[in-house]
């Protein structure tokens, strides 16, 4: 006889999301409203290397979300800045009165040889990567708590290993990440707070860019 199993659903849950208005954010936000959760797609809008800022990308992933029957909302806060990471969650929190959900997907891509980079550019890399996923989670922390329920999904990336070129910046603020997880994951069970990292690997406009980068530094053969 075999073995049934329920889908899984999200229904009556409310789930943020940093970075999603494109790339694998705007996947992970399409998936958990199509199961079921109320979304807040969180996203700036900027450039790759975080400048600039956009409404358009987050609109979209509403427009889309609603357009299939599914409940969301849309935060430009940027998740650099302690005080502008915590309206993310205060949108959740005014929009569908809870937060049970977090991913920590926010992300910029600014690669450079090591012997190239500036402090401003590590610096830039810390407060986009690793502090963005502190604030947000540190906002929504003490209502997960409270609830004594949570879960928290924070974006690392096989960079952080090493192997890739001119991603020393990227890769230290990713492992920085994973420690991070790693110690909240130990904080957050008695709570009732589940917290784990993920590392995905998809062709976005961050990976695409990366490439792109390589092969104009890679001769072609015969030169």
């Amino acid at each position: 006889m075999s073995e049934l199993r329920s889908e899984l659903r999200f229904d009556g849950r409310v789930a943020v999301v940093t970075g999603a208005g494109r790339g694998v954010g705007r996947a992970h936000a399409l998936l958990l409203a199509a199961k079921g959760a109320h979304v807040v797609v969180a996203d700036i809008g900027g450039g790759l290397t975080g400048t600039g800022e956009s409404s358009d990308p987050a609109d979209s992933v509403v427009a889309e979300i609603q357009d299939a029957g599914g409940s969301a909302v849309a935060c430009y806060a940027s998740v650099a800045e302690q005080n502008s990471a915590a309206r993310v969650v205060k949108t959740a929190l005014e929009s569908f009165g809870r937060i049970d959900i977090v991913v920590n997907n926010a992300g910029i891509h600014d690669p450079a040889m090591f012997e190239d980079l500036t402090a401003q550019q590590f610096r830039r890399m810390l407060e986009v990567h690793y502090l963005g996923t502190v604030f947000v989670t540190q906002a929504a922390w003490p209502h997960m708590i409270a609830a004594g329920y949570g879960r928290v999904v924070n974006t690392v990336s096989e960079a952080m290993l090493g192997g890739i070129t001119q991603l020393s910046s990227y890769g230290a603020a990713k492992g920085a990440v994973f420690g991070l997880t790693r110690n909240l994951a130990t904080e957050g069970l008695v709570h009732g707070i589940r917290v784990n990292a993920i590392a995905p690997r998809a062709f976005t406009r961050l990976s695409a860019a990366h490439s792109d980068t390589l092969s104009a530094e890679i001769p072609s053969p015969g030169m």
